[in-house]
């Protein structure tokens, strides 16, 4: 059973890979069928080339992330879940603005490898008037 510490490893891994502003390597972390509900397209991505285009524009924006809440559940040897808020600082423009969001990441573990089978970000709802 992967433990909670290693399941949150590949959170790091994931946004290690954003870092490098390559697409390609980006759309490696994710498996062949993957689903993906982006943070900032209102387009849902089921499969490589999908991924590979959001990345493709969100990578311009320079995107640097961190946890900011998680909550990981082991589901078994090879599945897990890890649910939380998350943060992006992003440049377009030369301009810097910071989305805060939930996510979902679920996890398979493809031979030796953990690929995410889905992917779920979305923006925090703005404050006033909701809750």
């Amino acid at each position: 059973m992967p433990t909670e510490q290693q399941v949150a490893g590949l959170f790091d891994q994931w946004n290690q890979t954003l870092a490098t502003g390559n697409p390609q390597l980006v759309a490696d972390r994710y498996a062949p069928d993957a689903v993906l509900e982006p943070t900032v397209s209102n387009v849902v991505r089921t499969d490589r080339a999908g991924i590979v285009d959001y990345f493709e524009h969100f990578l311009e924006n320079k995107p640097k992330s961190q946890i900011l809440e998680s909550h990981i559940t082991v589901l078994g040897p090879t599945a897990a879940v890890d649910a939380g808020t998350y943060r992006f600082d992003l440049t377009t423009d030369g301009q810097q603005r910071t989305v805060d969001a939930r996510y979902t990441f679920v996890y398979e573990k493809v031979g030796d490898e953990w690929l995410i089978v889905n992917h779920h970000s979305s923006a925090m709802p703005e404050s006033a008037g909701r809750s």
